[in-house]
């Protein structure tokens, strides 16, 4: 469990119970809203192919969580937290 904590540089067990809660109602939520998305632009007319339904679905489904993340992390008091996890993750997606 240490090795949790150091590698999420949480401040304590309860730290990371709280990370891990942020995380898994983030993703959650960003698969369920990106659905209405999805049937709003009528995505599945266009796209017949399911590999490609399901690359368009990645992709917008990346930065909605994104956002999602933010939110839900200024809801349990994380925003600085996930600020700089954000920031991190930006600059190792720089690649191009």
């Amino acid at each position: 469990m240490n090795k949790l904590i150091t590698f999420f540089k949480a401040k304590s067990f309860f730290h990371l119970i709280i990370i891990f809660i942020v995380f898994g109602i983030s993703g959650s939520l960003s698969v369920v809203v990106s659905g209405p998305i999805l049937d709003y632009i009528q995505i599945e007319k266009l796209v017949t192919y399911y590999p490609a339904y399901l690359l368009i679905r990645f992709i917008l489904i990346f930065p909605i969580y994104q956002f999602v993340l933010i939110i839900i992390a200024i809801v349990f008091g994380e925003y600085k937290y996930f600020l700089e996890f954000e920031k991190k993750m930006i600059r190792r997606l720089k690649f191009f």
